[in-house]
């Protein structure tokens, strides 16, 4: 029996060498480390046998590990009391896991991760602890340059001011970014797992269902093949809404789409942008069309009105030199009147360009329209009732009075042809102040105070499309013949060249209602200036220099002047001139000049004249308005200028007038 016991015993203590030889066989195949540790009581874990991965993993050989006893030594200091706590927290039965940082013999930082299994010893008080430790430091590494790069796209996302957005193929919500947020007032958990594309493309909150057309996108696009569109509508909390850039990116792992990154640009500040750009590109095109049409004017302007000057002259001189019952006499009229006429027409260019001569006086504007009453009202004819509203305590302005009246004139011709059969015409003045709040939604408008002139009437008004092109030139909806197409347009320039601005309310069948804000003055009231004279043009007998490069309207400028009792000295061309004054022996009291010459204009001539004869007057006469006379078509303080065509009387006058320093 004994023997058989024996035997037995050396049988299961060879089957248990064996055992463990195949299990160190089986250890020493893995690349873990591999370890058997044991404790007693309240001591730590000692190692009893290891794999000879342990070198692979901590540089340490087998007998320098065994010599330290056990893992503490080579666990990282920041580590160790993590570990000392894991391990005396194992009991019989436990199988456990803990990850934590060792220092190899290198002094590498490398990162274990290590699963347990503890068991009883064969003597009470005994702990047997299995262990198996799998470096992870390249995972390790992975995890945190991972993590790394999320925070950073997370830092990305929270920093732009672009809306972004995660869905997942059923559309609901994985992230959203501040912007977004903010921009579409929701709460993070307000928006997480809900469905984006009916949040804030379909639904809105008090649940009336948005049209399809507002919202192309379907979800299939989102998550498919992605999409872009460059304005699509989409709503907020509070059920506002706002234009915005759109477009989607599949997100797509191995092949397959997993969700869509969506993002989203509020683009009100550039529709905004475009449109204010839209509404300057035209508004540049209309002032390169004026200002095409008013090169045009100026330079049929100046030897129109030459020509203009010759016709009146010589009809005059004619006229004085016939009998009012001579059937001649009554041909010459009709010339000057023709002529007349034709110079209306070129001043009316000229204001419609801007670039009408003016002499601005202060003026009171109800005194003005008051003079201009009788006028108009034989102008629109008895069947129109004229009403005139002044309003009292009016501001004064300061103007060319010569332009109201083309203002009154074209506005009221247009609102009688406007009125079938008997009709009304009302004119008012009023004092306003126009804030930045008129102002901002009156595109143009400067806020500051004006005088408004109001020309309305109850005729049959005008539609949209009439309306948008009404201050247009040679636009007119008269039949052929019947105007010029240069009224409106006049008007319009006179009112711009005077800083003013324009309103226009008509509506078919309605009537049209002209509102004109001319800048109120501010200077000081000074009416000596305003003082005329109705006396008759006395003679006189100076001695006056006459510069003009075309004969014709020398020869008829020194017939009248020379009517006048004046002496004339002819020239056409400054240098004549310049040698003429050099060699008079007398004295030359007052030099008439056209504007624009060949060789000098008229301004550089009479400077080179003053200097050597200060005490000499000057008259500018032309056609047109030239820059070195004028600035932005308003004549200098002490300039004298005439515009061409004359009249005799006027040429006389306004020669009396400069020699007399009036």
């Amino acid at each position: 029996m004994a023997d058989a016991a024996i035997e037995e015993r050396i049988r299961a203590e060879e089957l248990l060498k064996e055992s463990e030889e195949n299990y160190r066989t089986l250890a020493e195949l893995t690349s873990d480390y591999v370890h058997r540790c044991l404790r007693k009581g309240d001591a730590p874990f000692r190692i009893q046998w290891m794999s000879g991965a342990v070198k692979v993993i901590s540089g340490y050989s087998e007998e320098e590990i065994f010599a330290k006893g056990c893992w503490l030594p080579v666990v990282h200091p920041d580590d160790r009391e993590e570990v000392m706590a894991y391990l005396f927290s194992l009991t019989p039965g436990d199988r456990k896991n803990i990850e934590f940082r060792m220092t190899t013999k290198e002094g590498n930082i490398r990162w274990i991760a290590e699963i347990s299994v503890c068991t009883a010893g064969a003597n009470d008080g005994e702990l047997i602890l299995f262990g198996s430790a799998t470096d992870i430091t390249e995972r390790k590494l992975a995890e945190e340059a991972l993590r790394e790069s999320r925070d950073n796209i997370s830092r990305l996302l929270e920093a732009t001011d672009q809306g972004i957005y995660g869905i997942d193929m059923n559309g609901a919500c994985t992230f959203m970014n501040k912007a977004a947020l903010d921009n579409l007032g929701y709460r993070l958990d307000e928006c997480i797992g809900r469905n984006m594309h009916s949040l804030i493309h379909h639904s809105h909150p008090d649940g009336r269902p948005y049209p399809e057309e507002i919202c192309p996108i379907s979800l299939a696009k989102l998550t498919g093949e992605g999409c872009r569109i460059a304005s699509e509508v989409l709503w907020r909390k509070d059920g506002s809404s706002f234009p915005a850039e759109y477009s989607s990116h599949p997100i797509k792992v191995n092949g397959n789409i997993l969700g869509a990154v969506v993002t989203m640009t509020d683009i009100t500040h550039r529709l905004q942008i475009e449109e204010e750009k839209a509404k300057l590109e035209k508004q540049l095109l209309q002032s390169q069309k004026l200002e095409s049409v008013g090169r045009l004017a100026g330079g049929v302007a100046h030897d129109f009105n030459n020509m203009l000057s010759v016709i009146l002259g010589y009809a005059e001189l004619a006229l004085m030199r016939t009998v009012e019952t001579d059937r001649l006499h009554a041909y010459l009229l009709q010339i000057r009147k023709a002529a007349e006429r034709s110079a209306d027409l070129t001043r009316q260019l000229l204001a419609f360009a801007r670039k009408q001569t003016i002499a601005p006086k202060i003026l009171d504007l109800n005194e003005t329209v008051e003079g201009m009453l009788k006028m108009l009202q034989r102008l629109i004819g008895e069947d129109i009732q004229l009403n005139w509203c002044p309003a009292s305590n009016l501001w004064l302005l300061k103007m060319d009075t010569s332009q109201i009246d083309q203002i009154l004139a074209n506005l009221c011709v247009n609102a009688r042809d406007a009125i079938s059969g008997i009709g009304k015409i009302t004119i008012e003045t009023e004092n306003r102040y126009l804030g930045d709040d008129y102002c901002a939604h009156n595109e143009g408008f400067i806020a500051g105070e004006y005088v408004r002139l109001t020309i309305s009437d109850n005729g049959s008004g005008m539609d949209k499309a009439t309306l948008a092109n009404i201050f247009e030139p040679f636009f007119t909806t008269k039949g052929l013949g019947e105007g010029t197409g240069l009224g409106l347009a006049t008007v319009y320039g006179i009112v711009k060249q005077n800083n003013g601005f324009i309103n226009v309310y008509s509506e078919p069948g309605s009537g049209t209602s002209f509102s004109i804000y001319l800048p109120r003055y501010l200077g000081a009231k000074d009416w000596s200036a305003e003082t005329v004279t109705q006396a008759p043009i006395p003679k006189g007998s100076e001695s006056i220099l006459l510069v003009e490069d075309e004969p014709v309207i020398v020869e008829i400028i020194t017939m009248i002047l020379s009517g006048q009792g004046y002496t004339l000295l002819s020239a056409t061309s400054p240098s004549d001139a310049i040698r003429m004054a050099e060699e008079h022996d007398g004295r030359i009291s007052l030099l008439i000049t056209d504007v624009i010459m060949p060789d000098m204009n008229g301004r550089d001539l009479a400077k080179h004249l003053q200097s050597k004869f200060p005490e000499l007057k000057c008259l500018y006469m032309s056609g047109y308005t030239a820059n070195v006379i004028a600035h932005h078509g308003v004549l200098d303080d002490g300039v004298h200028f005439i515009q061409k065509p004359f009249t005799l009387s006027a040429i006389a006058a306004k020669v009396r007038g400069v020699l007399d320093n009036c």
